[in-house]
């Protein structure tokens, strides 16, 4: 395991994981209470994989995640981890995924279940899961879960693991609820609380005075002046969210909306696109975000200013992860001078108002992204993998591997970044050779 964490590039541990993982490797309950993107998929990840016999092939570890992309990330990232352990088996059960595949899967059995609580309660009442050989459960972002409206699933889920299930929660704040479902199921729980927040000087946080109909041109602004690769805006409403990505889209920005309406599979779509970059700005609701960790996101925009200060922190810390920095850009409007007011109380700062003077210049132009995404509909099912697309692209198809980004192999869907010069030629290599023998359908999303 140390040897894979080395070819991992893990050289060092987090304090997250410093901290959680020699506890949870004697088996105690752990109560965790830390920030997204400080390690913790590798502190519960590291304690499962090692309490994990590979031949008994029954459901032996849970986690629990509050959206699927969150699941997803997870489960990728434990199959990294995993390598070292050989026939691991690690299944994600999610909804907006079809349950016969699901079904079908879990007839084979697994040894790590990771999903949405929902569709695991589902599986439970139709008999498809067995918690009978269940050692580890795990509920990650317990405080985003229970936001969501989970608490029946996860009540029912926890109450059905065997009583000796060490039991490990991560949450990045402790409401009622959370500290209600941990005085009820966890057993003499080690409490931790490590990485809560990000240095200082980390984030750079600026505060505009802006009037509503300012705030568009305010926006296009500084996009246009900072050119970041990937950034997300914040909207406390899916109508203002749809108005600002339109807006945007207009004013020829690579932007997309993502809220409560987008259906599951255009939301998956939407965020592969943002992390291989062919999708630059992001605008979303607080809720529609939960669970997404984005990688090397360089800029925070609140187009609205969120209503609880909390709320402020957990969007900042979406920036400046894994020791980079990153920039916090937020709008007031006039009458909002208390919610500053609130942030620098319960971060101890003294944030104060900036003016900002908006140029038309005609030398700054619009935030296009550096990729395409195309698509094709095969996937994992197919027997397709990465290196198939790469092979039929590069040495099939004659492209460098400079042209092409990153492949993502879904379990019906495969979607491939490529250089946005080369999309029309890349497409047409797909559309005319084949993969493992067989031809498949190709989408250019732009």
């Amino acid at each position: 395991m140390i040897a894979n964490f080395k070819e991992l590039n893990y050289h060092y541990m987090t304090p997250v994981q410093e901290e959680t993982i020699p506890v949870v490797l004697k088996g105690r309950d752990v109560l965790v209470q830390a920030k997204t993107g400080s390690g913790k998929t590798a502190a519960f990840g590291t304690g499962i994989l090692c309490n994990i016999d590979e031949k008994l092939w029954r459901v032996q570890a849970m986690i629990l995640c509050p959206t699927r992309e969150l699941a997803d990330q997870v489960t990728k990232e434990l199959r990294r981890i995993a390598r070292c352990k050989g026939n691991v088996k690690i299944l994600s059960l999610c909804g907006g995924a079809p349950m016969h595949f699901q079904e079908l899967s879990l007839s084979h059995q697994a040894h790590i279940v990771i999903g949405t609580p929902g569709r695991i309660d589902k599986h439970l009442q139709k008999n498809n899961l067995s918690l009978v050989d269940l050692k580890m459960l795990v509920l990650d972002e317990a405080d985003r879960m229970l936001d969501a409206g989970f608490i029946e699933s996860i009540d029912t889920i926890l109450s059905q693991a065997p009583p000796k299930c060490q039991k490990l929660f991560f949450s990045a704040t402790f409401p009622d609820a959370v500290k209600n479902l941990a005085r009820k199921y966890l057993s003499n729980p080690e409490h931790i609380a490590v990485d809560l927040s990000h240095d200082e000087g980390v984030i750079t946080h600026h505060f505009y005075n802006l009037k509503k109909e300012e705030r568009p041109a305010a926006l296009s602004f500084l996009l246009r002046k900072l050119t970041p690769e990937s950034t997300i805006v914040f909207c406390n409403t899916k109508i203002q969210c749809a108005e600002v990505a339109e807006y945007l889209a207009r004013n020829g920005f690579s932007a997309f909306e993502i809220h409560g309406d987008v259906e599951q599979r255009e939301r998956t779509e939407v965020m592969i696109r943002l992390a291989n970059r062919s999708i630059s700005i992001l605008v979303a609701t607080d809720v529609a975000a939960r669970g997404l960790d984005i990688k090397d996101l360089e800029a925070v925009f609140n187009f609205d200013m969120p209503f609880e200060s909390e709320v402020y922190i957990h969007r900042s810390g979406r920036t400046a992860r894994a020791g980079k920095t990153g920039t916090v850009y937020s709008f007031m409007t006039p009458g909002e001078e208390f919610r500053l007011a609130g942030i620098n109380t319960l971060m101890k700062q003294h944030f104060s108002t900036e003016s900002i003077k908006i140029i038309d210049d005609n030398n700054l132009k619009p935030l296009s992204a550096p990729m395409v995404t195309l698509s094709i509909n095969g996937g994992r099912k197919s027997k397709i993998s990465p290196g198939h697309i790469l092979g039929a692209l590069t040495v099939d198809g004659g492209l460098t591997a400079d042209e092409v980004g990153k492949i993502d192999c879904l379990d019906l869907y495969s979607y491939i970044a490529v250089k946005s010069q080369s999309a029309d030629r890349a497409a047409t290599i797909l559309r005319n050779n084949r993969i493992k023998g067989m031809k498949f359908t190709v989408r250019i999303h732009r």
